[in-house]
């Protein structure tokens, strides 16, 4: 026996043929909409363990470490035999079927809701960083005589505008409560 850690060819027909027949199911029993994306491989397997033993008379490996298996006539036996089994398996289980196409549903869910937090985090961070739309710059660049003058509120930043040394000070007028956060965990500020 050898433990192919980074996979190979039978790996490679395994995942090809699981993803093929669990969307055709899915399509078959309208567990998915013709319009529907069909379910990627990752949905699929995630917390899905599987061992795919194989018996070859003359084995080719990748690289020197005999960790990933490179015969490409195992691809396509390995396929056919998983994507056999496994439809056989889903026809004569169809509540194993409806369960396994409702978690990788629930997994491409998950999914896209991460994606879509890590846009809103990356957004409001770049949108953060950029200088606020109140901001009554100095004109000048040297940051050892530039002041900046932060005020709560517009009207205080309408004065404080209006008896300013526009060469040298500038003007952040503040909207709202401003957070204390000295106190603060870090996730609040």
């Amino acid at each position: 026996n050898i433990d192919t850690i980074e996979g190979g060819t039978h790996l490679a027909g395994f995942k090809t043929a699981l993803t093929r027949v669990i969307n055709d199911y899915a399509k078959k029993f309208n567990h998915l909409k013709d319009n529907d994306k069909n379910l990627s491989g990752d949905d699929i397997r995630e917390g899905l363990t599987a061992v795919v033993s194989i018996k070859i008379s003359e084995p080719q490996f990748e690289g020197q470490t005999k960790t990933k298996l490179g015969n490409s006539e195992v691809r396509g036996i390995v396929d056919s035999i998983v994507g056999e089994g496994v439809s056989i398996f889903l026809e004569e289980n169809p509540n194993v079927g409806k369960i396994i196409i409702e978690k990788a549903l629930m997994a491409a869910r998950a999914r896209d809701a991460a994606r879509k937090a890590r846009e809103l985090t990356r957004k409001s961070v770049l949108e953060r960083s950029s200088l606020p739309g109140k901001l009554a710059d100095c004109s000048s660049k040297d940051p050892l005589e530039c002041e900046i003058y932060i005020v709560e509120g517009d009207s205080a930043g309408g004065s404080a505008k209006q008896g300013r040394n526009r060469r040298f000070q500038a003007i952040l007028p503040l909207r709202g409560k401003i957070l204390n956060v000295e106190k603060q965990r870090l996730d609040r500020i």
